[in-house]
C-alpha cells in the first residue's frame, strides 16, 4: 500500500487477508467503523482511537475575511470543523519512517 491513497477498498481487503472473513463481511465492517466514527462526530463528541490520534469537532466563530481574488472584504459564516491530532506514538512511527 506504500506511495499511493488507501482506499476503503484497500482497508476491506486487507481485513479480508489477515482474519479471512468474506470480502463482503469485511466491506461492511469498514464501513461500519467509520459511519461510528461519522456519527460521534456528528453528536459533537471525540473520538480517539489509542495509538492513532484524536478526532475533534471544533467550532470556528464569525469573522471578516478577503476574497484573495478581489480583495474585498467578505463575511465568513460560523462553522464546524474536524481537527486530527495524531498519537504520539503515530508521530514516532511515521517519523521512524522517515529516516
Amino acid at each position: 500500500m506504500a506511495g499511493k491513497t488507501v482506499t476503503r477498498a484497500d482497508l476491506s481487503e486487507a481485513l479480508h487477508e489477515e482474519i479471512g472473513l468474506s470480502r463482503q463481511e469485511c466491506s461492511g465492517l469498514v464501513e461500519r467503523v467509520l459511519d461510528m466514527i461519522v456519527e460521534t462526530l456528528e453528536r459533537g463528541e471525540t473520538v480517539k482511537l489509542s495509538g492513532f490520534g484524536v478526532f475533534q469537532v471544533r467550532e470556528k466563530r464569525a469573522r471578516m475575511g478577503r476574497n484573495p481574488k478581489t480583495g474585498e472584504p467578505a463575511a465568513i459564516v460560523p462553522r464546524r470543523v474536524i481537527s486530527f491530532r495524531a498519537s504520539q506514538l503515530m508521530k514516532a512511527k511515521v517519523d521512524g519512517a522517515n529516516t
